[in-house]
């Protein structure tokens, strides 16, 4: 569950930021374009941001890739910050909470494929017992036509993506044991399932 307002606005108060003067000052340089502004603001926030994130989320690599995603819209939408709102560091964490929303949204998207992914390829085996034409017609048709999709869809894949996807679909294997059967580390098996599954979702959604 995503944290409340409340405690989003406790923990803001728990950073330590620079004074209200500086602050306002630091404000109207990142909306002015100031690229220092933005790098200041990522040194004073960005810890703040991906505390929030991995509180959320529970993944360090997700956390951060939450933080660049937050910086990199404040920045581009640097126009709509209104001060007399609040202070950069409450608009900082407005949009984090959006961001940490898209992320756990994106999350169950790609735990949903993976459930369809793995159904589809599994399902190989039953299409000889009818054939391309055969059994149940039209759905069975469908069904050979998704499994199509999925299998050139997978070979759009890096080598190390397919088969940490593949060892996670067909030998259930988690990502620990993952990189104890590959002998990469986790960060990088997770670092390729995540990627496999983003590139594999765009696939599938514009085929």
């Amino acid at each position: 569950m995503a944290p409340t307002p409340t405690v989003l606005e406790r923990s803001i108060g728990t950073q330590a930021g620079p004074p209200c003067d500086e602050a306002a000052t630091l404000a109207d340089r990142f909306v002015a374009g100031d690229e220092a502004a933005l790098a200041e603001a990522y040194r004073t926030w960005g810890g703040m941001v991906q505390s929030l994130a991995r509180r959320v989320l529970g993944d360090a690599q997700d956390a951060e890739d939450v933080t660049q995603t937050v910086f990199l819209a404040a920045w581009r939408g640097r126009a709509g910050f209104r001060p007399e709102r609040g202070a950069l560091s409450a608009w900082l964490v407005g949009i984090t909470r959006r961001k940490i929303v898209d992320a756990l949204q994106a999350r169950t998207r790609r735990a949903d494929l993976v459930a369809a992914a793995g159904s589809l390829l599994v399902a190989d085996g039953r299409v000889g017992a009818y054939g391309p034409y055969g059994g149940h017609g039209a759905s069975d048709a469908q069904a050979v036509l998704d499994r199509i999709v999925v299998s050139r869809s997978l070979a759009e894949l890096s080598e190390p993506q397919r088969t940490v996807l593949a060892l996670s679909f067909f030998e259930d294997l988690t990502q620990t044991q993952i990189a104890q059967v590959t002998g990469w580390p986790l960060g990088t098996v997770k670092s390729h399932a995540r990627r496999g599954l983003r590139r594999l979702e765009h696939f599938l959604e514009s085929a």
